[in-house]
């Protein structure tokens, strides 16, 4: 499964990478997300728990952040939760005047028969797109309001 949405954000790229990357404040920008709790930081990474809602959905995995402010890139690898192996890649770059926000995410289900449909049609359909897109529009808000 690979999944890219991305949104045009009327601010500075650094205003939005600053935002991204910074996990800390997630859940209190965030409505959508039921917590983000920072388990460990180590080595220029952090790992957290993390949950978001899909509307009365939760769920919930662990994730390990990198950030790369020379880039402005975000990458989180999931280590926990049925989206376990996941590679996420956030792009922050300038366009047009302000910001294009990007998220990719890569996922491969080891599962025989139906991991792939499974990933495609359940995981990114039902959840990833639907809670990185209500993402992507609350940064542009916070972004767009700094």
């Amino acid at each position: 499964m690979r999944s890219e949405i991305s949104i045009w954000i009327q601010a500075s790229p650094d205003t939005v990478y600053s935002l991204v990357a910074d996990l800390d404040h997630w859940e209190i920008w965030l409505s959508h997300y039921r917590y983000v709790r920072v388990l460990d930081r180590q080595d220029g990474e952090i790992r957290a728990a993390m949950s978001a809602k899909r509307g009365l959905v939760p769920v919930f995995w662990q994730a390990v952040q990198r950030a790369e402010a020379t880039t402005r890139t975000v990458r989180f690898r999931h280590v926990r939760g049925i989206t376990r192996g996941m590679d996420v890649l956030w792009t922050i770059e300038p366009e047009e005047g302000g910001t294009r926000a990007r998220i990719f995410h890569d996922l491969t289900l080891g599962w025989p028969l139906i991991g792939r449909w499974f990933a495609d049609h359940v995981i990114a359909r039902g959840f990833i797109e639907p809670i990185a897109g209500r993402t992507l529009r609350s940064f542009k808000r916070i972004a767009e309001l700094a």
